[in-house]
C-alpha cells in the first residue's frame, strides 16, 4: 500500500478542499438506479463489491483521505462490507483483499463471507486495511434515497456505498445505490463520473 501526500501549497483543489474540510463542513449522497441487468445469473454482491472497488481504484477523489501526517491519496483500495447473521439477525463488518481479477476476488470473498457470516460480532476479522471503504446492503428494501450520518469532525473523506433491493422495469433490472462522499474531495462531477464508469463495467461484465 503506498499512500502519497499532497501538495496542499500547489494543489489546484486547494480552495474547495479548505472551504469544505473547515468553513462548511460538508458530505452528502446521491442515489441512482443502476442496469444489473447484465449481472442476472452471477452472485450480485460479490459483483457488485467487485464493481464497486474496481471503479474507486480509477478515481483518486474516491481513494483520498486524511491520516496522521496529512492530507493524501491512497494507490489502492480494499472492500470493506456487512455480512448478514441469519440466526439471530446481526450483521459484521468484514473486509477481503482486492484483485483485478474477479475469480480470484471471489474465491477470497467466499472465504471470508463463510468464515464470518455465522458471527456475534462487529468486526470478527483482524487486520482491517487501512486503504478500505465501507460497502454495504439493504437486499429487503427497495429505497429511493439514503443519507448517513458521521459523527467525527468532519474529516472522514472516504466513500461510503449502500446498495438495496433490486426491482424490475421496462423488463430490466435495477439496483439502488447510495454513493456518500465529503464534498472536500469530490464534487458532484465526480459522483457523475463514477456512476458513468461503473455502469460501462456492469454493461462489459
Amino acid at each position: 500500500m503506498k499512500f502519497e501526500l499532497i501538495d496542499i501549497e500547489n494543489w489546484e483543489r486547494r480552495e474547495f478542499y479548505e472551504h469544505f474540510i473547515n468553513e462548511v463542513v460538508c458530505s452528502y449522497s446521491v442515489t441512482v438506479d443502476i442496469d444489473i441487468t447484465n449481472l442476472k445469473g452471477r452472485r450480485l454482491y460479490p459483483a457488485m463489491i467487485w464493481l464497486l472497488t474496481k471503479t474507486v481504484n480509477e478515481m483518486p477523489e474516491f481513494r483520498t483521505s486524511l491520516r496522521a501526517e496529512g492530507l493524501g491519496i491512497y494507490d489502492s483500495m480494499h472492500p470493506m462490507y456487512t455480512v448478514f447473521n441469519n440466526e439471530n439477525k446481526n450483521f459484521s463488518g468484514i473486509w477481503s483483499y482486492f484483485s483485478e481479477d474477479y475469480d480470484e476476488f471471489l474465491k477470497n470473498y467466499e472465504e471470508d463471507a463463510g468464515k464470518y457470516s455465522r458471527s456475534t460480532r462487529y468486526t470478527p476479522k483482524a487486520g482491517t486495511p487501512e486503504n478500505s471503504f465501507n460497502i454495504s446492503m439493504l437486499p429487503w428494501t427497495e429505497f429511493r434515497s439514503v443519507n448517513i450520518n458521521v459523527y467525527d469532525e468532519g474529516k472522514f473523506l472516504l466513500p461510503i456505498f449502500t446498495m438495496g433491493k433490486f426491482f424490475e422495469r421496462d423488463e430490466r433490472r435495477f439496483l439502488p445505490l447510495a454513493i456518500q462522499v465529503h464534498h472536500a474531495v469530490c464534487d458532484g462531477y465526480h459522483v457523475g463520473m463514477f456512476v458513468e464508469k461503473l455502469q460501462k463495467k456492469i454493461y462489459e461484465f
